[in-house]
């Protein structure tokens, strides 16, 4: 939602219907997640759920800005955490992304909690970092 209105709102002609918990997704965030499926955003948490209720991680946030930029290419790395592998590989290039345009960074103990919950003030930090 929140890239969704950061892009004034757009209207899709993509669908939630793909996803057997579509009538899980709250009507104010229904055009929100029709978007981002349509734009390649999100693509849910497996083939037929978006988990609608489920708390976006730090790992997923940032696939998604980097998914939103049309994936661009990174020399950036992911092993100056401590907790790397930790990273799931979908998330691996986009993290890497994100830390070499200091757009995400680490904690003070090494870790990157790719696990964490990404939370409201991560999420627009993240955001004002990488639309400045």
């Amino acid at each position: 939602t929140f890239l969704w209105r950061a892009e004034q709102s757009p209207e899709s002609t993509g669908s939630i219907g793909i996803f057997e918990d579509a009538s899980l997704i709250a009507s104010p965030y229904q055009k929100a997640v029709a978007w981002a499926v349509e734009s390649g955003i999100t693509n849910g948490t497996d083939a037929t759920h978006f988990s609608p209720n489920a708390t976006v991680t730090r790992a997923q946030f940032v696939t998604f800005l980097w998914r939103y930029e049309n994936e661009p290419a990174s020399t950036g790395s992911i092993g100056i955490f401590k907790d790397a592998d930790q990273i799931a590989a979908p998330f691996r290039q986009a993290v890497a992304w994100a830390v070499e345009n200091d757009i995400a960074g680490g904690y003070e103990d090494g870790t990157f909690r790719p696990k964490a919950d990404c939370t409201r003030w991560a999420v627009v930090l993240f955001m004002y970092r990488d639309m400045a």
